[in-house]
């Protein structure tokens, strides 16, 4: 299996990025609205954040999950042991943020943010009629007015040789939310675990934008689109001194929202979470 980038401005580029979802849980498109350069700024000015001690600032509130999560707070993966080496923070435009930092990500979260209800609208089209009906209402309007979508904004530092053994920069782990939007990263390390047990690159050119299931999106569709595991592996060799810098956009519904038969959005974020040992 091999995941290929699809032009977002061909004419069949919601049927083939569609499929793509179904068949890999990833779709990656290129030739989108969302400007590299507008990333690569994102990314320049929060490594500087990252690599001063003003962070500690803004370290998370545990009742609202915004602001800064250090690397010894940083998550443990569904069924793993060891910590993720990494640090992030998590925006919401409620939620606290760096003064100079705000417009930027306030701007980046709108766009990215409706564009992906454009992208849930291709899901819904190109669902089969069987999976559509289990909707409860139409998958863009899920996230209308939602407070939930979470834009992280993640720092993956240099490896020191230090670290805790096991421990990769993400463990293999599948996301919660409806969708994920992650521009490519300044750096390679992200891999999908293909049907047949082995791991693909994700295509990395900078420009591409990378959009996964996650696993509100399998409940609600009956698992047809599927919460495909994945992972950020470390670097080897030279690479090991830089650091990664990522900008995944959860595309979460309102709480009250109905998946199916078993939860709500709030009642399965809540299980997720307790699960990942954050709440």
């Amino acid at each position: 299996m091999k995941l290929v980038a699809v032009d977002f401005t061909a004419d069949n580029a919601e049927q083939a990025f569609v499929e793509s979802l179904h068949q890999t849980g990833f779709g990656v498109l290129k030739n989108h609205p969302i400007k590299q350069e507008w990333v690569d700024s994102i990314y320049a000015n929060w490594r500087e954040f990252f690599a001063s001690e003003r962070k500690h600032e803004f370290t998370f509130d545990p009742k609202t999950q915004d602001g800064y999560f250090p690397p010894s707070v940083s998550e443990v993966a569904k069924g793993h042991k060891v910590k993720d080496i990494k640090e992030y923070f998590h925006y919401y435009p409620w939620g606290r943020c760096p003064q100079e930092l705000r417009q930027q990500l306030a701007d980046y979260y709108q766009a990215a943010t409706d564009f992906a209800a454009t992208l849930l609208g291709w899901v819904e089209k190109h669902s089969p009629d069987d999976v559509a009906a289990r909707y409860s209402q139409p998958l863009s309007k899920m996230i209308e007015n939602s407070e939930q979508t979470l834009l992280r904004v993640l720092h993956y530092p240099p490896l020191t040789g230090s670290e805790e053994a096991g421990a990769i920069r993400a463990a293999a782990h599948e996301d919660i939310n409806l969708l994920t939007v992650l521009p490519a990263a300044n750096e390679p390390g992200l891999q999908v675990l293909g049907k047949d047990g082995n791991w693909i690159d994700v295509p990395c050119d900078f420009g591409n934008l990378i959009i996964n299931i996650g696993d509100m999106l399998q409940e609600a569709s009956g698992g047809y689109f599927p919460s495909t595991t994945h992972r950020v592996i470390n670097p080897e060799g030279q690479d090991q001194s830089r650091s990664r810098i990522s900008l995944p956009l959860f595309l979460h519904p309102r709480p009250d929202v109905v998946l199916s038969e078993r939860h709500t959005a709030d009642s399965y974020l809540k299980e997720r979470l307790r699960e990942l040992g954050v709440i």
